[in-house]
């Protein structure tokens, strides 16, 4: 469980601080302990010999899956009208879809001239402000805002509300209403950035990398138990949608920039304007167990003999990776980063040909992807016009992530970024901030923690427990 201490305020920056990638910080080796956590996960003879047969089978499924995604491109990703999740009649094939792929394009969540309306309103907000920071420097596109009034009216949408809550419920929260862990009728609002990156940027290119901290999911006991079937050597018995050890994981264990005070169930993304593959958008590694599987036993391998003297499928074969006694490394995984990919860390996933864009959004579209996804934004934008995007993710109720929101709240009410976030005086002094009042319907401000949750009747006894503790969190 995250701690309860009080949280310190970040240095002033921007994005590039949460990415090695993005800050050109070079890797560095991990201490000694890791090398005795790797040999723990490896465990007795016979968890080895299960794991030395899981590789075998999810390298060759990797490698047929690399055909499939290179073949399909864009059709690997499903694209679903709003009704067809959130209605209570949902689509079993759209459902089954979202959870194979663990990445889809929910269509018309947000009228498209309101969409329209909001990018023409932010960039009024930024013009008013010139002294906002945003990266990159000398063009800033991905901007340190938080509190515009159209960010706070996206977060607050009741159609966004609808779709967010319809997200947390295809986890299983089986195990958690007893004890009041997490609710998934509940979501909460966490204020993210947004991005307007300009026609030829090649500043922004964010490489392929998921959320929810780095070696912590290993270090950590909880967290590693999300992926215990994984590191048994049943990696196809996995369920990315087991939702409460997630709720009880620590996945900020060193506090950096790059880590998290909340469980972000989705991540998402609002487009305000139309954006096709090749400008600028978000691509996805699409098949949600295999990455996941893949990611956990990645660091408990080590090739045998180096790709300069092998064929790429020599390379590759499982015949060349053994198992890894003695290293520390845990590819791609810096402290107080966020995990990080690429061909050299993570060779099997072939990302340079599996890593795929989303297709054409509109003004009102969203994107989102699971927490355990590999996702990236495309090097350069080759279009003609702006690739805008406010993120807004899934966040459940939980003690952990109420903790943080009662201190997004202070930040919200003077103005100043959210505690993930890079710190100093932010829109404080801003003309044209959104403000307390301009969020006006009950749901949007529950999920701001500006007024107490309901205790209604029906709900679940850990239900109904949650809520009076966040409500008591809450000072209310």
């Amino acid at each position: 469980m995250a701690s309860t201490a009080e949280r310190k305020e970040r240095q002033e920056g921007d994005i590039s601080s949460v990415f090695s990638s993005l800050s050109g910080e070079a890797a560095v080796e991990l201490p000694a302990r890791f090398g005795e956590l790797k040999r723990h996960i490896i465990g007795d003879e016979s968890n080895q010999r299960a794991l030395i047969d899981s590789w075998s089978r999810l390298t060759k499924r990797l490698g047929q899956a690399a055909e499939e995604i290179d073949r399909k491109k864009q059709d690997c990703i499903p694209q679903i009208a709003f009704d067809k999740l959130t209605s209570p009649s949902s689509s079993s094939s759209s459902i089954k879809a979202i959870k194979a792929t663990g990445a889809f394009v929910l269509k018309d969540v947000i009228d498209r001239r309101v969409a329209e309306g909001w990018l023409t309103e932010v960039e009024e907000y930024i013009k008013a402000n010139p002294e906002v920071k945003g990266f990159p420097k000398d063009d800033k596109q991905v901007f340190e805002l938080y509190w515009s009034k159209v960010q706070l009216e996206a977060r607050s949408h009741p159609r966004a509300l609808e779709v967010q809550k319809s997200l947390l419920n295809l986890f299983n929260p089986s195990g958690s209403g007893e004890d009041g862990d997490v609710s998934t009728k509940v979501p909460l609002s966490y204020a993210d950035r947004l991005r307007i990156r300009h026609p030829g940027d090649a500043k922004f290119a964010l490489g392929p990398h998921a959320d929810g901290g780095s070696v912590e999911r290993w270090e950590d006991p909880t967290y590693r138990k999300v992926y215990e079937r994984v590191l048994r050597g049943r990696w196809e018995e996995y369920d990315p949608w087991q939702i409460v050890d997630r709720v009880r994981a620590e996945q900020n264990m060193y506090d950096g920039p790059g880590s998290c005070g909340v469980f972000r169930a989705f991540q998402g993304w609002t487009s305000l304007s139309s954006t096709a593959p090749d400008e600028g958008t978000l691509r996805v590694y699409p098949l949600l167990r295999e990455l996941a599987a893949y990611t956990m036993l990645r660091p408990l391998f080590r090739e045998v003999s180096p790709r300069s003297t092998l064929t790429h499928s020599e390379y590759l074969a499982s015949s060349n990776w053994e198992l890894d006694f003695e290293s520390t490394a845990f590819p791609g995984s810096p402290l107080a980063r966020c995990q990080e990919y690429n061909d050299i860390t993570h060779p099997h996933l072939e990302l340079e040909r599996t890593m795929v864009s989303m297709p054409k959004v509109e003004p009102g579209d969203q994107a989102w992807w699971h927490c355990d996804m590999i996702h990236s934004v495309e090097s350069v934008h080759k279009g003609t016009g702006p690739s805008a995007v406010l993120y807004i993710p899934a966040v459940p109720l939980t003690t952990q992530n109420i903790r943080y929101i009662k201190d997004q709240r202070t930040n919200f009410l003077s103005g100043r970024p959210g505690p993930d976030f890079p710190g100093g005086v932010g829109e404080s002094q801003f003309k044209g901030r959104g403000m307390d009042g301009d969020i006006t319907n009950k749901e949007g401000r529950q999920a701001m923690g500006l007024e107490p949750f309901e205790l209604l009747p029906g709900l679940s006894e850990g239900e109904q427990t949650l809520r009076r503790t966040a409500n008591e969190i809450l000072g209310f």
